[in-house]
């Protein structure tokens, strides 16, 4: 019995590696073909390891294109639309759980069923109405139909629900308000769900490409995801620069996992648990 038990625990550790190795197989290749040359990627057998480590490719996505600038509106959109993205659903989320006012309920049944309509059925009028605001080519229209998020708000109402209505009557004796209780309690208890959410916002505006190609025309507006389909040598099968444009887009991402991996890690716990 204990020799098939660990029969099975090589088994699934095996087929775990195979899986690991395929997922990370495309990122890997990706950061090895930013420093492949234009005979690399044409040679046969296909190449996965470059012969040399050079930066030539970094210098030419960098050169060839506005890609700083790219990066910088994707920083500035991602950032900006996160943090309003967060705060709106904290915001509506409190509102639901802890303040009482007509068609309270309706509201939120609204609310939660904008989550049943396609994004793309939306993007017509969206556009149309970012147009007459006058906001194309601006950080607020490439931003603008990320800031609602009905799943955010729909979970930290229910984690806001599960803070025991205690502290909230207690805080009310002492004479704390509703912003000094969302700051001071309810912001604490739920910090790690809601860090998890800042991110996953963060990633979703950096990695959006249509809505971003639509309300700006400018150039220099243009967000890192549509400035890199700038960066195309189909014709001479020159792709170094778009592998090395494409690595430096995804670092970001990258980063932010690194950096808060035990945060994302105890968020999904906890959620898990409540």
């Amino acid at each position: 019995m204990k020799r098939l038990t660990g029969t099975r625990t090589i088994v699934v550790m095996i087929l775990a590696t195979i899986f690991g190795l395929v997922v990370t197989f495309p990122i890997y290749y990706m950061v090895a073909g930013s420093f492949f040359s234009i005979r690399e990627f044409s040679s046969f057998p296909p190449t996965i390891v470059p012969s040399t480590i050079r930066l030539h490719n970094f210098q030419r996505a960098i050169n060839e294109s506005p890609l700083i600038r790219f990066m910088l509106n994707s920083l500035i959109s991602a950032s900006v639309g996160a943090i309003l993205r967060i705060a709106i659903a904290t915001l509506s989320a409190f509102a639901f759980v802890y303040k009482e006012f007509k068609a309270k309920k309706l509201l939120f049944i609204v609310i939660l069923a904008t989550m049943l309509l396609p994004a793309d059925a939306l993007i017509l009028e969206n556009y149309i109405l970012i147009s007459r605001l006058g906001l194309i080519d601006t950080y607020l229209g490439i931003i603008s139909i990320h800031l609602l998020a009905p799943v955010q708000m729909f979970m930290l109402r229910q984690i806001f629900k599960s803070i025991p209505i205690t502290y909230r009557e207690a805080a009310s004796i002492d004479g704390c308000g509703d912003v000094r209780f969302l700051i001071r309690i309810v912001t604490p208890m739920s910090r790690s769900i809601m860090l998890i959410f800042l991110l996953q916002s963060f990633v979703t505006i950096w990695n959006s490409y249509l809505w971003p190609l639509l309300v700006t025309n400018d150039t220099t507006m243009r967000t890192v995801q549509v400035g890199i389909t700038l960066l195309s040598y189909a014709e001479n099968l020159d792709f170094g620069p778009v592998f090395a444009a494409i690595s430096l887009v995804v670092l970001p991402s990258i980063l932010l996992f690194l950096v808060f991996r035990k945060r994302i890690v105890e968020g999904v716990v906890s959620g898990s648990l409540g």
